[in-house]
């Protein structure tokens, strides 16, 4: 029985047995990242973090997907990018206008990293382009099998604003999905290490709550200790300095001529993101990598 359990317009937050069990809940938008959803997410991390009872925090989503990425239908609404008086920053403005929008929005689900306690994402369906930053940014990420993971966005709208790809995979592997926006399933993403592991989609729940349970076993003080040398680590590498530099880089990418030639945004409003993603994925084909057999 849940020790803890309520729920916010996108979120249910559930303890148990030591864990917070935080999932995403929209999903009848494939649980999209809309600037709500991301604060309630920020402010649902921060709750776990304090909260004597939780040792490790379990990232999930509701429905067919874990995240299917930001809520492009909202972005793509004229009226949700700019407002009337023109006195706040925008996405219409200037690059720093631009640098400054993303990284506001970024630092909200950068907390995943600050928090103490340990973070697994439980990954089934999709988890593309912020959906797969979302996943990235967690401490473990336990995959099913059949899970799609990847950034379809770099193929004309941006770069990940969010981009822990390369301390992930490193740089060839990084590469190769950036540069194709291709995605990779969550079998062929444990081979490479994008992922810790995959298991078949029957028992993906059971095998993270295994895991996270097993964590949950080990003082939070002591679980604290391990995350943030590890963390550490990777900031000594520049992880945390490189997302500053990744949000500007996507401002920059929204300059180039492919981004701004795109009729992505207009099919959106006029057809829907269901036909914009169509539009714009048709010449990538299948855009699944698929690694050989050894």
């Amino acid at each position: 029985m849940a020790k803890w359990l309520k729920s916010t317009e996108n979120l249910i937050f559930e303890v148990r047995d030591r864990i917070a069990w935080i999932t995403l809940n929209r999903p009848e938008k494939r649980n999209a990242l809309s600037p709500e959803l991301i604060k309630e997410l920020h402010d649902a991390m921060l709750e776990a973090d304090d909260l004597n009872d939780v040792h490790v925090i379990v990232l999930c989503g509701a429905g067919k997907d874990f995240c299917s990425g930001y809520d492009l239908a909202y972005g793509s609404d004229p009226k949700n990018q700019t407002d009337p008086e023109g006195i706040y920053r925008t996405r219409i403005g200037s690059f720093d206008d631009d640098a400054w929008t993303m990284t506001r929005k970024m630092h909200q689900m950068l907390v995943i990293q600050d928090i103490h306690k340990p973070v697994i994402a439980k990954v089934h369906g999709r988890a593309l382009a912020g959906g797969s930053e979302l996943a990235l940014l967690c401490d473990i990420i336990i995959a099913a099998d059949d899970a799609k993971i990847g950034h379809p966005g770099t193929r004309g709208l941006g770069s990940p604003p969010l981009n822990m790809w390369f301390y992930h995979v490193g740089p060839q592997w990084a590469k190769r999905l950036l540069l194709t926006g291709d995605s990779i399933s969550g079998r062929d993403a444990a081979r490479i290490g994008l992922v810790l592991d995959s298991v078949p989609p029957d028992e993906l729940d059971s095998e993270v709550e295994k895991l996270a349970k097993h964590i949950a076993q080990n003082d939070p003080d002591m679980l604290s200790a391990q995350k943030r040398i590890v963390n550490i680590a990777m900031e000594m590498a520049g992880a945390r300095n490189l997302q500053k530099i990744a949000t500007e880089m996507d401002a920059r990418a929204h300059l180039s001529k492919q981004s701004l030639r795109t009729n992505f945004k207009a099919d959106a409003v006029k057809y829907g993101v269901k036909v914009a993603y169509q539009n714009r994925d048709a010449k990538f084909g299948d855009g699944t990598v698929k690694i050989r057999a050894k």
